[in-house]
């Protein structure tokens, strides 16, 4: 089936295949896959509107038991450079980005083997004591299969507790590749497909909400990059619990597959533009400016994303990998406004905030004038 083909069914209404979404990812008509994506994200979202938020990525923790090649943030359990925050640096993290309007912390660490699900609990009702607006965003599946290991416990009864101590959301973080001959070629001591996914399952069936995640461009093939896609959807078929997904390309320095060239745009751009056609069940798609830089994670507005993801004023692990994008708060706005949308601030499940900081005249000028959707191109 020719692209055009596939792209004109989706724009119909037919769900994408997994068949056809290999095709599209095989595919170099980048444009024209680029026009049905952003069709979908405005049928999607008509508001004249695109959001983001403000939050801090707080790494409690980088001592680790797993080996992961593609991580350079890591450090085992005896490393000299091994770390777990003091309790008051990282409540004066979260004051510090309190005081410039942030509302949530992105908590995630490595898998210490030593800290137990009572140390995580305190440390949620330390932080919901302190700072009871500020929404938790944390510990990665990896993180919360590997505390079921520590403390003895089952999935679920360490997902109630950590919910009743205070934990408001789970990232996608260790998502990767959601296919096990993907995840053991390139790990030891994480956690495989099936569980990764059911850490999100139970957490939706206790009435949780998550975020997706997707690291592509390493050892991954094309169908694989598309059953990771599949297992999302399923799930979210099921559940309906994601808010948001949110892919990246791997970022390859200081790590052990520093050999691997990395994704371009190009590639980042189109894949997010298929999964946004292929994720039809999710509702929100996050820009990830923070590994593309402001340029390509403004374009990604017009690929699919209706979301330019976070300011973020704290990232570790994909620094620690040579890759450093910074953006202040009137850069990220102005990344939105400049086409032709107003940027509205967010929290973790996409309610706006009505404190928003008012448009400036640039905003209003930029927005003042809708965008008209592009026809879809011709493509063969």
């Amino acid at each position: 089936m020719s692209v055009r083909s596939i792209l004109d069914g989706v724009i119909a209404g037919r769900r994408l295949s997994a068949a056809d979404a290999v095709s599209l990812l095989e595919s170099r008509e980048l444009a024209a896959i680029g026009r049905a994506a952003d069709e979908i994200t405005r049928r999607l979202h008509p508001e004249p509107w695109r959001t983001y938020n403000i939050d801090r990525n707080i790494n409690y923790t980088n001592v680790c038991t797993a080996v992961c090649d593609f991580c350079a943030f890591y450090r085992g359990p005896k490393h000299p450079e091994g770390y777990v925050l003091d309790r008051d640096v990282l409540m004066a993290k979260i004051a510090e980005m309190v005081a410039v309007g942030g509302d949530q912390i992105l908590l995630q660490g490595g898998l210490h083997p030593s800290l137990t699900l009572e140390w995580y609990e305190d440390l949620l009702r330390d932080i919901k004591s302190r700072f009871p607006q500020v929404n938790v965003h944390g510990f990665s599946p990896p993180e919360i299969h590997h505390l079921t290991k520590v403390s003895k416990r089952s999935l679920r009864e360490v997902l109630e507790r950590l919910g009743w101590a205070g934990l408001g959301s789970l990232p996608g973080g260790g998502g990767e590749i959601l296919v096990d001959r993907v995840r053991g070629a390139m790990t030891r001591g994480k956690v495989m497909t099936d569980d990764w996914l059911e850490v999100h399952r139970q957490w939706h069936l206790l009435g949780g909400r998550s975020t997706a995640t997707m690291m592509y461009g390493h050892i991954e093939t094309l169908p694989e990059r598309v059953e990771h896609l599949e297992r999302l959807r399923s799930l979210q078929d099921e559940t309906g619990g994601f808010t948001a997904f949110i892919c990246w390309s791997f970022q390859p320095d200081n790590t052990q597959m520093d050999d691997i060239p990395p994704a371009g745009a190009f590639e980042y751009l189109k894949t997010q533009a298929v999964a946004r056609l292929y994720l039809d069940n999710f509702a929100n798609i996050q820009s990830s400016w923070v590994t593309q830089g402001r340029e390509i994670g403004q374009l990604a507005l017009l690929f699919g994303a209706n979301d330019m993801g976070s300011l973020m004023l704290e990232e570790n692990v994909v620094s620690a990998a040579g890759t450093v994008h910074h953006l202040t708060l009137e850069q990220l706005r102005s990344a939105i406004s400049e086409l032709g949308w107003m940027p509205r601030r967010r929290n973790v499940f996409y309610e706006l905030f009505e404190d928003d900081p008012p448009p400036t005249p640039s905003d209003h000028e930029r927005a003042r004038v809708r965008r008209v959707p592009l026809p879809l191109a011709s493509a063969s």
